[in-house]
């Protein structure tokens, strides 16, 4: 599921307005962080979550583990805030970023 250039552009775009839905504090992942960031993007599609972690390294490693547990696209990260995406199943043209 890799996403194109010109869709990582459009997502890049449409994901500059949004606002972080998710903080992942020093707590890390934890099962219901991984609950919340998922029910998100089953209704969401493309969202931003902040990591409020100083260490660029151990933020780097988080971002990445989100996306593979998740199964989700990392369209962009910027400091502390990484920019997901991953089709709903059905999406819902009220809650999806995307349609909307």
């Amino acid at each position: 599921m890799s996403l194109t250039n010109v869709q990582k552009k459009q997502y890049r775009l449409i994901g500059h307005s949004l606002n972080p839905v998710v903080t992942v504090a020093g707590n890390g992942l934890t099962e219901n962080v991984f609950a919340e960031i998922d029910r998100a993007l089953e209704d969401h599609e493309l969202i931003k979550v902040r990591y409020s972690i100083v260490d660029r390294d151990v933020r780097e490693t988080l971002v990445k583990e989100t996306a593979k547990v998740l199964k989700c696209e990392t369209v962009q990260t910027i400091g502390k805030v990484a920019l997901f995406y991953r089709a709903a199943l059905e999406p819902n043209p009220k809650l999806s970023n995307l349609l909307r």
